[in-house]
C-alpha cells in the first residue's frame, strides 16, 4: 500500500518527501525537477512500540512502515499530456491514496507556477486535471456498456446508469469520491475502474514557520473549501521540518520543536494520517528477540494477520493468543497478563483490533 504526494510544481513536495524518508529526492526552485517518482519506505511513529520496548527489553525493535511516492508536479493541461502529464497521471493511478500538498505561505524568493499564492485555485487546478482523466475513463467504458444496454441487457443498463451519474458529476467538477452512489454499485461498477479521484485524499497545507503551531488564513480557507469532501486537512511547515531533520541529536530536535510550540514533528502526524488514509492498522508481536509492529488492513481476521508474518502461518493457522495493548501495559508483562486471566484464545473468525499483542499457533 502506498500514498502518493501530488501538487503543482514548487509547492514543497520533494522537500516534504525528504523529511519523510531517508531518500534524498532532488529539490530545486523550478518545475519538472522530479521526473521519475521517488519511493521511500517510511517508519510509522507509534508511542505504543516504545512502551512495549521498555516492558519487554528485546534485542531489536521494528516499526510498521508505509510507502510514500514523490510524484512530479502536475500543471494545467496534464490530462492532455502537457508537461509530463500522462506519465505523472499514470504514477498517481498506481498509488492507493493521495497526499495533496498545497502552498500556504508567502515567499517572493520561491517562484509560483501561476505567479501568486492561492491554495484554493491550486487545488482546483489539480482536481480538474484528475477529474478530466477520470472523465476519459468513464467515456471509454460508457461506449462499451451502451452497446450492451441497447440489446436489453439488464446488468449493462444498471451499469450504464451508474456511469452516466459519474459522467455528470465529473463534468460538474465533482470528484468520484464525493459522488453519491449506492455502496453495492460502487463496489461492483466504480472500484474496478480505479478512478484517480476516488482515492482517499489528505490535503497537506505547507505553511511557513510562523504557521507551524496553529496554521494561518490560507489553511482556514482550505478547510472551508474541502468541507464536503470527506477529506482530512493537516498543516506543517515543510521547510522548517527539513531543518529539524538536519539536526544531529534527538535533544536538539526536541528543543527546536519546543521553540515552535510543537510536541512532535508535523511529519509524524502526516505519516500516521497516511497510514489511516490507507485504511491500515497495527498489531504487535513482543518477545525477547524482537518487538515488532505489523501492518494489516482494517478488518483483517486472525489468519490474515498471521499471513503477514509468513504465508505458512495463515495456511496452518490453529489459534491466536491475544492480549489487548492496554492490558499488556497495565500488568507489565505477558506472564502477569496470563496470571490475571486477561490473555484470550481466538479462532479463525476473530477480527484483529488495532494494538493487539499476538502469538500465533499454527501447524504446517
Amino acid at each position: 500500500m502506498k500514498a502518493g504526494i501530488v501538487g503543482l510544481p514548487n509547492v514543497g513536495k520533494s522537500t516534504l518527501f525528504n523529511c519523510l524518508s531517508n531518500a534524498k529526492a532532488q529539490s530545486a526552485n523550478f518545475p519538472f525537477c522530479t521526473i521519475e517518482p521517488n519511493i521511500g519506505v517510511v517508519n510509522v511513529p507509534d508511542a505504543r512500540l516504545q512502551k512495549l520496548e521498555t516492558l519487554v527489553n528485546p534485542e531489536r525493535v521494528l516499526p510498521a512502515t508505509v510507502e510514500i511516492v514523490d510524484i512530479a508536479g502536475l500543471v494545467k493541461g496534464a490530462s492532455k499530456g502537457e508537461g509530463l502529464g500522462n506519465q505523472f497521471l499514470g504514477n498517481i493511478r498506481e498509488t492507493d491514496a493521495i497526499l495533496h500538498v498545497l502552498r500556504c505561505f508567502d515567499n517572493d524568493n520561491i517562484v509560483h507556477v501561476d505567479g501568486s499564492v492561492d491554495p484554493i485555485r491550486d487545488k482546483e487546478t489539480i482536481d480538474m486535471e484528475l477529474q478530466l482523466k477520470d472523465l476519459e475513463t468513464v467515456e471509454k467504458k460508457l461506449d462499451k456498456v451502451k452497446r450492451a444496454a441497447k440489446t436489453g441487457n439488464k446488468e449493462a443498463q444498471k451499469e450504464e446508469a451508474v456511469l452516466l451519474k459519474l459522467k455528470q458529476g465529473l463534468e460538474s467538477g465533482i470528484s468520484v469520491r464525493a459522488i453519491e452512489i449506492e455502496k453495492d454499485n460502487r463496489i461492483e461498477y466504480v472500484k474496478p475502474l480505479q478512478f484517480i479521484t476516488d482515492k482517499p485524499v489528505m490535503y497537506v497545507c505547507n505553511v511557513d514557520e510562523d504557521g507551524a503551531g496553529s496554521g494561518n488564513e490560507y489553511v482556514e480557507k482550505v478547510k472551508s473549501a474541502v468541507a464536503g469532501e470527506n477529506a482530512e486537512v493537516i498543516f506543517l511547515a515543510v521547510g522548517t521540518e527539513a531543518d529539524i531533520t538536519e539536526l544531529e541529536t534527538y535533544e536538539e530536535r526536541q528543543m527546536f520543536l519546543e521553540d515552535l510550540g510543537l510536541k512532535e514533528p508535523g511529519s509524524a502526524k502526516l505519516i500516521r494520517g497516511a497510514y489511516t488514509l490507507l485504511n491500515l492498522e497495527t498489531y504487535f508481536t513482543a518477545g525477547p528477540k524482537e518487538v515488532r509492529a505489523w501492518t494489516i488492513p482494517v478488518g483483517a481476521t486472525a489468519p490474515q494477520a498471521a499471513g503477514v508474518i509468513h504465508t505458512d502461518f495463515e495456511k496452518g493457522f490453529i489459534r491466536a493468543e491475544v492480549i489487548a495493548y492496554d492490558d499488556y501495559v497495565a500488568y507489565g508483562s505477558e506472564a502477569k497478563v496470563k496470571e490475571a486471566g486477561k490473555m484470550r484464545v481466538e479462532g479463525k473468525e476473530y477480527i484483529v483490533k488495532d494494538g493487539d499483542v499476538m502469538h500465533f499457533r499454527f501447524n504446517v
